[in-house]
């Protein structure tokens, strides 16, 4: 399939699941973050970008102190997702190296990055347009 077919595929799909279950993907974002935070994932945030991209509806952005705890909070998160949604990512990337993951869900994605690469990239400021969905977290920042 082509990139572009790929795309309207995507952004139907992310438009359709909008129209039926309004609220279900602040709730998905809502509830990575938790996953995230459990596994003491730092600088929590989640961005509601629908009103500036038809490709996702939130991202959430956090940080792990390093590669390894980078890839055990990806892998919780794929663990949570399919356990509790039976969701797994379309997309994941950055598993390799470990300093930037991607994971994802259409609906939400996910980036945990470790601290050089959330300063060198600061997503929060490339999407400072988009409105932060409160969080409440035990342990992390919202």
């Amino acid at each position: 399939m082509s990139e572009p077919a790929k795309g309207a595929g995507r952004e139907a799909a992310v438009a359709e699941r909008r129209a039926e279950e309004p609220g279900a993907s602040a709730e998905l974002a809502r509830r990575i973050a938790e996953v995230v935070d459990d596994k003491k994932g730092e600088d929590i945030v989640a961005i509601d970008v629908r009103e500036l991209v038809s490709y996702t509806d939130y991202l959430v952005i956090a940080t792990a102190r390093n590669e390894r705890q980078a890839k055990a909070i990806a892998d919780e998160v794929r663990l949570v997702m399919k356990r509790e949604h039976a969701l797994l990512p379309a997309r994941a990337e950055g598993e390799n190296e470990a300093r930037w993951l991607l994971l994802d869900y259409l609906d939400c994605v996910l980036h945990v990055q470790v601290p050089e690469m959330r300063e060198r990239y600061r997503l929060e400021r490339l999407w400072g347009e988009g409105q932060r969905l409160a969080l409440e977290l035990e342990g992390a920042s919202d």
